[in-house]
């Protein structure tokens, strides 16, 4: 009896095949799109090398596994109860990644893998502006406020361990892609700055992208007020 009941409630914990598919492609998504994480990364990857990209990922990495342990333990509920705050967040989530798109779509403006003369970081700074970057990411905010949720079924078992669950799908795909870009980086510019009319292409299409997370964020903030 107490097996039967150890299995059923174990079986009864899982989190769905299809939830977690889902979850796969919409955090491969988000993490596709640019955005601030990205930005930054790439740009501490191209002026410092792989091993500062690195590290500044570490610190993203530790970001995520933040929003994911106070969405599950009990943010999520302080945003349904406050909606203002929620909202305020995803304003300016809107504003900043607006201000992202403009810089890229601007006269002179600069893309993804175009960065500007930068210092030298320490580890400790390359790792807690990672961190800081990824706090501060709008993209991050919605994941595990508004989208994870999403894919949560109350019927098939614990909902906080799913959505643990669903939260580590999310790190491991981003943690994944984004060291694969860290490692490339340098690579990519370098093959951009040999074909001018690439840049150019390259840093419009950012824009758009990012304009249009920008629009897709903003049709969504009344819609959770």
């Amino acid at each position: 009896m107490l097996q039967s009941a150890a299995a059923q409630s174990l079986v009864g914990m899982q989190v769905r095949a299809s939830a977690v598919l889902g979850m796969a492609l919409a955090a491969l998504t988000m993490v596709l799109t640019p955005g601030p994480n990205m930005m930054y990364l790439v740009s501490r990857s191209i002026s410092q090398g792989r091993a500062a990209g690195l590290v500044s990922l570490a610190g993203t990495g530790i970001g995520f596994l933040v929003y994911m342990t106070m969405a599950n333990l009990g943010l999520a509920v302080v945003f349904v109860a406050v909606p203002a705050l929620f909202v305020g967040v995803k304003v300016c989530g809107v504003l900043y990644l607006g201000y992202l798109a403009w810089q890229a779509l601007r006269p002179q403006g600069r893309g993804v893998f175009e960065t500007g003369a930068t210092g030298v970081d320490s580890p400790a700074k390359l790792f807690g502006m990672g961190l800081a970057t990824n706090l501060l990411n709008p993209k991050t905010a919605v994941m595990y406020l508004a989208l994870i949720p999403q894919f949560i079924d109350p019927h098939t078992g614990n909902t906080v361990v799913q959505g643990f669950v669903l939260g580590g799908v999310q790190v491991t795909v981003s943690l994944l892609v984004n060291a694969a870009i860290v490692m490339c980086a340098g690579s990519i510019a370098g093959f951009l700055v040999a074909r001018p009319l690439w840049v150019v292409w390259q840093r419009r299409a950012t824009g758009t992208l990012l304009g249009c997370a920008a629009i897709a964020l903003a049709w969504e903030v009344p819609a959770k007020a």
